[in-house]
């Protein structure tokens, strides 16, 4: 099985997040696809086939499988790209259909662009984020209010937490064991915290004990799922914003992200790439 390594949301040829890009001419064994991640190690891995019009795309982390994965859907749109050439591909999820286009930048690399799921978020109880503000060492001064505390989803459901100071942010840490208990209890992918430097600028961190790691660098389905909140909110700022994400990790990545003003539209999210090598 011929495995292609791929960081994605990569920023002039450094960082960003790894991601296993896997062709086959038929859908593997779910426990085949899962035991390939785990050889692979990355935080998730795309195992792509041709169906009809497009390509059908599962997503496995080292423990499980996930219903959307943003980073590796980069990877494979400019896996893709690379085979066949520039132009916008369909993409066939678990539950949703999607688009990934793929473009050579200017260094002749590739970039790509996804079309995420659609979107919604909706408020967290109280008690629940109060045990995972404690499993993550904060407390409730410690919030940016004008960022509530919700669920957002975009093809992958996630939690957002906006923090006050980019102190707080680069001091986060959480119980390994109790975050996966408390994502599994909530079916989330990833507790996403965050912090606003401007109306177009957010820095975020990606705890995803759900698929067995600590962290990811960059996080494009969290990335979707957090323009769907902003635009839930009435958020005034910019609909076209930057994460930084990956820089206390010292894999530094950028990520792209574009909304419009329809509730629960696609959100488009945009990233450069580098190839791994062994």
């Amino acid at each position: 099985m011929n495995i292609l390594k791929i960081a994605a949301f990569s920023h002039q040829g450094q960082g960003g997040n790894p991601a296993g890009v896997v062709f086959n001419d038929k859908m593997p064994e779910a426990a085949e696809m899962l035991k390939v991640a785990k050889q692979v190690g990355y935080s998730e891995t795309a195992f792509l086939s041709p169906q009809d019009d497009g390509w059908r795309v599962r997503y496995f982390a080292p423990e499980r499988e996930v219903p959307f994965c943003g980073h590796a859907t980069i990877a494979s749109g400019a896996a893709l790209g690379e085979r066949f050439g520039e132009g916008t591909y369909k993409l066939y999820l678990n539950d949703s259909e999607i688009s990934v286009s793929a473009e050579r930048s200017a260094d002749e690399n590739f970039a790509a662009t996804l079309q995420s799921p659609e979107t919604w978020s909706k408020d967290a109880p109280r008690e629940y984020v109060d045990r995972v503000l404690a499993a993550f060492h904060l407390n409730r001064d410690q919030l940016d209010y004008e960022f509530p505390v919700r669920f957002a989803f975009a093809g992958a459901k996630h939690l957002v937490i906006a923090v006050t100071e980019r102190k707080i942010l680069a001091d986060m840490k959480y119980e390994f064991e109790m975050g996966k208990a408390l994502m599994a209890e909530e079916d989330l992918v990833t507790i996403s915290v965050i912090w606003r430097e401007s109306d177009e600028v957010f820095h975020s961190r990606n705890a995803f004990a759900s698929g067995g790691v600590y962290e990811d660098p960059a996080t494009g389905a969290a990335a979707a799922a957090l323009a769907g909140y902003l635009r839930d909110i009435n958020w005034q700022g910019k609909k076209s914003f930057m994460i930084l994400q990956g820089e206390d990790m010292g894999m530094p990545s950028r990520l792209l992200v574009r909304y419009s003003s329809k509730t629960g539209e696609s959100v488009s999210v945009s990233g450069e790439v580098r190839h791994i090598s062994d």
